[in-house]
C-alpha cells in the first residue's frame, strides 16, 4: 500500500508541477505582496522602528518569509478546489490509485512552490542589504522550520479547498494568516505592545517562529523559542492533517 501511495504521489506531484511551470506567474504573484512590505517598511518605515541596534531588514526577514508561506498556501487551496469543482477527482477516484495521493501530491506542489517564492524574497532582503553570518546547520535548521510551517499550513488549506463553494471563499481563508505576523515580534518588538495585545504576541506561534529563525541567522542561542516554535508547527501540522484527511474521506466517500 505505501509503494502505491509513493508512486501515485509522484506521479500526481509531476501533474502540478507542471500547472506551475506552465503559469510561473503564480509563484511570482506569491512572492510580489511579501517584497513590496519589505521594501515598504525597510525604506518607509524602518527608520522610525526601533529594533536595538542591527539593520531592520535582517529583523524583519523571518516574518516576511512567513507571511510569503502564508500567500502561497492560498494558491495550493484554490487549485485543489479547482480539481473538486472541476470533478477532476471523480475521476481519478474511477482509477486504480491511492486515494489519498491527490492531496500529498498538492501538499508536496505547495512546498516546492512556497520554497522557490522564499527564496525570491531572500535574493531581495540581500540586494537590500541582509547578511548572515549563519553557517550551514543554521541555515538548514531554518529550511526545517520554514518547510514545517509550509506543511502545517497547507494541510489546513486542503479544508477549505475541499470545502468551499466558490473561488472567492477559498482565498479568504489565507487573510488571517497573513495577518497573524503583523501582532506578533515579526515587525516590531513586544515589549512596546499594551498589555493585552503584547500577551497574545507573545504566546501565539508567529512569535516563536520568528524569534527562532532570527536568531539562527544572527548566530545567537535560541533558547526556549526553539523547542517552543517545533511544537507549535508539529502541532499544527498534526491537527490539520487529521481535520483535512476526515474532511477528504466524508466529501469524496
Amino acid at each position: 500500500m505505501t509503494t502505491y501511495l509513493v508512486r501515485d504521489t509522484a506521479v500526481l506531484l509531476k501533474r502540478s508541477l507542471r500547472h506551475i511551470l506552465r503559469s510561473p506567474d503564480t509563484i511570482i504573484t506569491t512572492a510580489i505582496t511579501p517584497i513590496a512590505m519589505l521594501l515598504l517598511f525597510v525604506y518607509v518605515f524602518g527608520g522610525a522602528i526601533e529594533t536595538g541596534g542591527g539593520r531592520y531588514v535582517n529583523y524583519l526577514l523571518p516574518g516576511i518569509l512567513l507571511i510569503t508561506i502564508a500567500s502561497g498556501v492560498a494558491y495550493t487551496a484554490y487549485r485543489l478546489f479547482t480539481d473538486v469543482s472541476g470533478g477532476i477527482v471523480e475521476r481519478f477516484q474511477s482509477m486504480p490509485i491511492a486515494r489519498s495521493a491527490l492531496l500529498w501530491g498538492h501538499v508536496l506542489t505547495s512546498v516546492v512552490a512556497n520554497l522557490i517564492s522564499v527564496a525570491l524574497v531572500v535574493l531581495v532582503a540581500v540586494a537590500m542589504g541582509f547578511r548572515s553570518g549563519a553557517g550551514a546547520l543554521a541555515w538548514l535548521a531554518v529550511l526545517g522550520i520554514l518547510v514545517l510551517f509550509t506543511l502545517a499550513l497547507t494541510w489546513l488549506a486542503v479544508i477549505p479547498g475541499l470545502t468551499a463553494n466558490s473561488a472567492d471563499g477559498v482565498s479568504a481563508f489565507s487573510y488571517p494568516l497573513i495577518f497573524l505576523p503583523f501582532i506578533s515580534s515579526a515587525f516590531v518588538p513586544t515589549s512596546g505592545m499594551p498589555g493585552p495585545v503584547r500577551w497574545f504576541a507573545q504566546h501565539q506561534p508567529v512569535t516563536s517562529i520568528v524569534n527562532t529563525i532570527r536568531n539562527l541567522y544572527a548566530e545567537r542561542p535560541v533558547g526556549d523559542d526553539g523547542w517552543i516554535a517545533t511544537a507549535w508547527c508539529l502541532a499544527l501540522l498534526l491537527v490539520a492533517y487529521v481535520l483535512a484527511m476526515n474532511t477528504y474521506h466524508r466529501k469524496m466517500a
